[in-house]
């Protein structure tokens, strides 16, 4: 083995050997981490492994792997919330944009026309008797589809009348389909019948199945504490008295002229002679401003044609007061809830 001298290289090398054992340069050569010794760091105690990065080799590559791999999955989900959140809120400011929404799919049936084959069609349905059933068959093969029963349901046992029909609603479940429900009245009853309706696209109606009988509408009870006015104005009621009663006097037969001089500017048309006035029976006034009130008054009328029936009604004023005279800004028919 030759040696160099180490003069002028300093204590710390004192010997470096000029040819490395087979083995060992082959074990330094296999590792492509080792540094040469030149380029190792002198504080800090030295590197670990004999000069070697601290990292095993390629290690780095799976944490940017990863990295990537999150920010993948972060992406999916924000787009996952997001997108249905932006469809809710574009179909939002499209309403307030004034841009048409997608219509119903109940649009486009017509309800009108439905309402009105109905009415038809129960005039013949719910009226039969036994003595005139070809007639009352004859009739109903204008509302059926072919082919079906011709009674459509009767016996042809019996007899039965109604003495009017009405709509109460239209319910359409889609462009070609709908209920209408009719509500019927005999002499002593109402009837609810819910016919169904199809319509095709040129407008043509047909019954397309068997009506059903459903229950009457039933009666509301009144909240008892919206029945009638608490605290009444009971002067305001005795002034007004007189004056109501002439004004209805005019209001029964519709002059123009004397019912200007009870109006606050505005056109009363009046009745025409169709009833003749009896008497205001009552007035309420709830108390409230002295230059305005809205007051309701019972009237007695006796219809023309009524051979001296009387019938009493409620009506509802707008008053308002100019000097010491109180006038009439609106009439029409009371809302204000009352037992009697």
């Amino acid at each position: 083995m030759a040696r160099r001298s180490a003069v002028g290289r300093g204590r710390d090398t004192a010997v470096v050997d000029e040819t490395a054992a087979p083995g060992r340069a082959l074990a330094s050569s296999a590792d492509p981490w080792d540094l040469p010794e030149r380029g190792r760091g002198r504080s800090g105690g030295g590197s670990r492994g004999g000069g070697r990065w601290g990292g095993s080799g390629g290690r780095w590559w799976v944490w940017v792997g990863r990295a990537v791999l999150w920010a993948l999955i972060l992406v999916i989900l924000v787009n996952g919330v997001r997108a249905p959140f932006e469809r809710f809120t574009a179909d939002d400011r499209a309403g307030e944009a004034g841009t048409p929404s997608k219509p119903p799919k109940s649009a486009g049936f017509p309800s009108s026309a439905a309402g009105a084959f109905a009415i038809q069609f129960a005039n013949v349905y719910l009226n039969f008797d036994q003595k005139t059933a070809p007639a009352r068959e004859a009739q109903l093969r204008t509302f059926l589809p072919d082919g079906a029963d011709a009674q459509y349901g009767w016996n042809g046992v019996g007899k039965m009348q109604v003495q009017s029909v009405q709509v109460a609603g239209v319910d359409a479940r889609d462009a070609n389909n709908a209920t209408v429900t009719l509500l019927a009245r005999t002499a002593d009853r109402w009837l609810r019948l819910a016919v169904p309706v199809y319509a095709d696209r040129s407008g043509s109606l047909v019954v397309s199945a068997r009506p059903a009988l459903l229950p009457p509408p039933t009666k509301a009870q009144l909240p008892q504490d919206g029945v009638g006015v608490q605290d009444r104005d009971t002067a305001l009621e005795t002034e007004l008295q007189p004056f109501l009663g002439t004004f209805f006097q005019e209001y029964a037969t519709g002059n123009q002229a004397a019912l200007s001089r009870f109006s606050n500017g505005t056109t009363i048309a009046g009745l025409a002679n169709s009833v003749t006035f009896v008497q205001v029976k009552e007035v309420v006034a709830p108390k409230g401003p002295d230059g305005s009130r809205t007051v309701t008054a019972t009237v007695v009328w006796q219809p023309a044609d009524g051979a001296g029936g009387e019938l009493e009604q409620s009506y509802q004023l707008a008053m308002v007061k100019k000097g010491t005279t109180w006038l009439v800004q609106d009439i029409r028919g009371t809302t204000q809830p009352s037992a009697s």
